[in-house]
C-alpha cells in the first residue's frame, strides 16, 4: 500500500493508494474515532456496484450506516439536490459526532463534502473516490461546493477529509470515457509542477491506458504528493494553490456554457490546458515545441483538444469566464505555463489574445 500524507497540522490526513481497499475501510475509520452513525452519499452507477461492500465493512466495525444515493453527473451538484440530502440527514437524526463517507467520483466527493460542511455546522467525512479523476485530484485538498446556473462551484467550501481511501480496484470498472477524463488531471500535473511526470506520461501512456496497476498506482501516487505538497503550503487558495488551476478558467466556462453534462470534467479541462498553452505561448514565450506536446499527449490520451465556437458561442464562454471564482476587480486571472513542469499564476490576459487562442 502507498501512503501520501497532506500536511495541516492538527488537521492532517493520510491518502491510502492501494487494490482491494473497500473491506478495509470499517476498520480504518475505527481507527480515526469517530461517531458511531455514518451517512454513505453515492450515486446511482456507483451505489449498487460498491455500496454494500463498503457498508458491511462499516457494519462489521461496529457502525450504524445508511445509504443516501443521488443521480450521476454533474447535475447532482445543485441546491436543489443539497436540500434532499440535508432531509434525508435529519431524517436519520445524524449527531454531531456523525460523520458522512462520500462514496464516488468528484461529483459525489463535492456534494458530501459540502453536505459535511455545513450540516449541523459541520460534520467530519473521509473520502473513497472511485473515479482516476476523483482519487488524483478533487478528493484531496478539501474544497467542495456545488454549482449555480452561473458557473461551476460557487457554492462552496474549505472542509478536510478525515481520510481518503483510493481503491485501484475501482478503477477496473470505470467506462473508458471516464478513465480518459480522469487522465486530463493527471496531464496537468505534469505541466504545472513536474516535468519528469510529463515524460513518464509520455513514456507509459500506453500501460497507463491498458490500467496497470503497479504503474496506475505509482502515477495516482505522485500526483497525490504533488496536491499534498501544494495544499501543505496554501490551504485555501491564497498564492500557490492557483496552480492547480490550470486550464480550468476556459475549462469550468466551456462545461457551464455548453451545458453541465455534454462534457466531463476533464474533458473540458483538456481543451482548456491546450487555450491556456497557446495563450501561454502568447504572454510568457512558452515555447510552441512544449505547447504541442501537451496537446499531442492529450490527443493521445483520447481527449478532446479543440471545440467549435461561432461568435455567439465565443461570447458567451468569455462572459462566464468573468464570473469564474479566480476573477478579481472584474478581471480573469490566468494560470500560464513558462515551461512544462513550472507556471505562473494571476496573468490577466488581452481579450484578443484569448480570443485567438480559443479561435485556433
Amino acid at each position: 500500500m502507498r501512503k501520501v500524507n497532506v500536511p495541516l497540522g492538527a488537521r492532517s490526513y493520510e491518502i491510502h493508494i492501494a487494490a482491494g481497499l473497500l473491506p478495509w475501510i470499517g476498520k480504518a475509520c475505527a481507527r480515526l474515532k469517530l461517531g458511531a452513525r455514518c451517512a454513505v452519499v453515492s450515486d446511482d452507477e456507483v451505489a449498487p456496484r460498491y455500496a454494500a461492500a463498503v457498508q458491511q465493512s462499516l457494519r462489521a466495525a461496529g457502525f450504524d450506516s445508511f445509504l443516501i444515493t443521488v443521480p450521476h453527473g454533474e447535475p447532482a451538484k445543485r441546491l436543489q439536490m443539497a436540500q434532499r440530502c440535508f432531509d434525508e440527514l435529519a431524517e436519520h437524526r445524524l449527531e454531531r459526532n456523525s460523520f458522512i463517507l462520500a462514496l464516488g467520483g468528484g461529483v459525489v466527493g463535492d456534494l458530501a463534502g459540502f453536505l459535511a460542511a455545513t450540516y449541523l455546522r459541520g460534520l467530519a467525512f473521509v473520502q473513497v473516490p472511485t473515479t482516476l479523476l476523483a482519487q488524483v485530484d478533487s478528493s484531496v485538498g478539501g474544497k467542495v461546493g456545488i454549482n449555480l446556473k452561473a458557473g461551476k462551484n460557487l457554492v462552496g467550501a474549505f472542509h478536510q477529509p478525515r481520510q481518503v481511501f483510493c481503491d485501484l480496484s475501482a478503477l477496473d470498472t470505470l467506462p473508458e470515457r471516464e478513465f480518459r477524463a480522469g487522465m486530463a488531471e493527471v496531464i496537468k500535473y505534469g505541466i504545472i509542477y513536474d516535468a519528469q511526470l510529463f515524460a513518464r506520461l509520455e513514456r507509459d501512456l500506453p500501460k497507463l491506458m491498458r490500467r496497470d496497476r503497479a504503474n496506475l498506482g505509482a502515477v495516482i501516487a505522485r500526483c497525490c504528493e504533488i496536491k499534498a505538497e501544494v495544499v501543505g503550503q496554501d490551504e485555501t487558495e491564497s498564492g500557490l494553490r492557483a496552480i492547480l488551476n490550470f486550464g480550468h478558467t476556459i475549462g469550468h466556462a466551456i462545461e457551464a456554457t455548453a451545458g453541465y453534462g455534454k462534457y466531463l470534467h476533464g474533458e473540458a479541462i483538456a481543451i482548456g490546458q491546450v487555450a491556456a498553452a497557446h495563450i501561454s505561448c502568447a504572454v510568457l514565450g512558452m515555447r510552441e515545441a512544449e505547447a504541442n506536446r501537451l496537446e499531442d499527449l492529450l490527443a493521445k490520451t483520447g481527449l478532446p483538444t479543440r471545440i467549435r465556437l461561432d461568435a455567439r458561442r465565443r461570447q458567451q464562454l468569455l462572459a462566464a469566464m468573468k464570473l469564474d471564482k479566480k476573477v478579481s476587480g472584474g478581471e480573469v486571472k490566468f494560470v500560464l505555463a513558462k515551461k512544462i513542469g513550472a507556471v505562473e499564476t494571476g496573468h490577466e490576459v488581452p481579450r484578443e489574445i484569448i480570443e485567438h487562442a480559443l479561435a485556433k
